[in-house]
């Protein structure tokens, strides 16, 4: 890591840090708001000897990356909210073919068209599996430029490590903002995984490699499936990740991941100055939820509030992670609309346990709902 940092915008900083972990081959189509990677990447990607193709598209483009990744190059795409919504086919087959791709959703406000602002109603599509069969994606979310820049090398790493694609989530505060960066060096070639299973020729000196979806005996198809079962397994046991903060001595965890994180590590400082013992544990891979740390936060804390840019999607997999052993409220804003670290403290003030109000209450502000 280069200790020197540079200001750069979100967008810009993600495709930056795509190029340095070898990102060869990119294929996308306009939408807002994460117009500035295909953008960055047009401009920068045939410097690095990559390719970049503006797709007729967001189904053209998911399919032409899915043909990136058999020929063996590090592959990915960018859209937002309903541009993902039309890749989910073409993810469906990557991973149903064991294409290692790299696919970052820039969430806006929906359902339809929606707005462009910031929102989190994206995580059922995104960790429930939004296409068809039995799959899943390995999806992380980080809640600062420098974090989605780490985390694009990560996904690059993991995608070939488990031959699978990795979805990243973000929105539209963590795409627009600029902020200071450290950006990696760049992957050499000799440090990528070999791929011998990719279908680039040999000139007959082994047999040919075949890669498909399609399996049309049952059993077949059942044994395939089995097998990809162990390894959403061993991402399961391998790469559940989540960071805490001010948990140590805490009653009272909020739960945030993303920029919804930023704003509610805020409110949990305001708290603390109330001698409101809150702290935040905030998933970074949303699928593999981190079951672990929520059952030894459960262990500790009396309650958890969930916050999201959401009528309340996390929180299921919060409430089925901790077993509804502690009470699990929710407050969330929807549209677009971002709450203030202020309003997030009032709904801390509910929740708290030792105000001896009744955590899970029907919260007043638009996206509350009770436990």
């Amino acid at each position: 890591m280069n200790a020197e940092k540079v200001l750069m915008k979100g967008n810009e900083a993600i495709a930056e840090a795509a190029l340095r972990a070898g990102c060869r081959f990119y294929a996308g189509y306009p939408i807002t708001p994460q117009n500035e990677i295909p953008e960055y990447m047009s401009a920068n990607i045939f410097d690095a000897g990559g390719q970049f193709i503006q797709a007729e598209s967001e189904v053209a483009a998911i399919n032409m990356v899915f043909g990136a990744a058999a020929a063996g190059a590090r592959a990915m795409t960018t859209s937002s909210s309903p541009g993902i919504s039309l890749k989910q086919e073409g993810i469906s087959y990557l991973a149903g073919a064991e294409l290692p791709a790299v696919i970052i959703n820039m969430v806006r406000g929906g359902p339809g068209l929606g707005g462009i602002q910031p929102a989190q109603s994206d995580y059922f599509q995104a960790t429930k599996g939004g296409g068809h069969g039995d799959y899943h994606l390995l999806v992380f979310a980080g809640e600062s430029v420098q974090e989605m820049v780490d985390l694009v090398g990560l996904a690059f790493q993991k995608a070939d490590e488990y031959r699978s694609p990795v979805l990243l989530l973000g929105d539209a505060v963590l795409g627009q903002i600029m902020e200071p960066v450290a950006l990696p060096e760049p992957v050499r070639e000799e440090e990528m995984p070999p791929k011998p299973w990719a279908t680039v020729g040999t000139g007959g000196k082994r047999s040919k490699n075949v890669i498909t979806s399609l399996r049309l005996h049952p059993e077949l198809l059942e044994e395939h499936n089995l097998k990809l079962m162990e390894k959403w397994r061993r991402m399961q046991a391998n790469e559940q990740r989540s960071v805490s903060y001010r948990l140590e001595d805490a009653s009272l965890a909020l739960v945030a991941y993303g920029s919804a994180a930023r704003i509610c590590r805020r409110a949990v400082d305001l708290a603390r100055q109330e001698g409101i013992q809150a702290g935040l544990l905030r998933p970074v891979s949303l699928w593999p939820f981190p079951e672990r740390a929520f059952r030894e936060t459960a262990d500790r804390v009396d309650a958890f509030l969930v916050v999201e840019l959401s009528l309340g999607q996390m929180v299921e997999d919060v409430r089925l992670a901790t077993n509804c052993v502690k009470p699990v409220s929710f407050f969330g804003r929807t549209g677009g609309v971002v709450p203030t670290p202020a309003e997030v403290l009032d709904e801390i003030r509910k929740a708290d346990p030792g105000t001896g109000a009744a955590p899970g209450v029907q919260s007043t502000r638009p996206g509350g709902c009770c436990r």
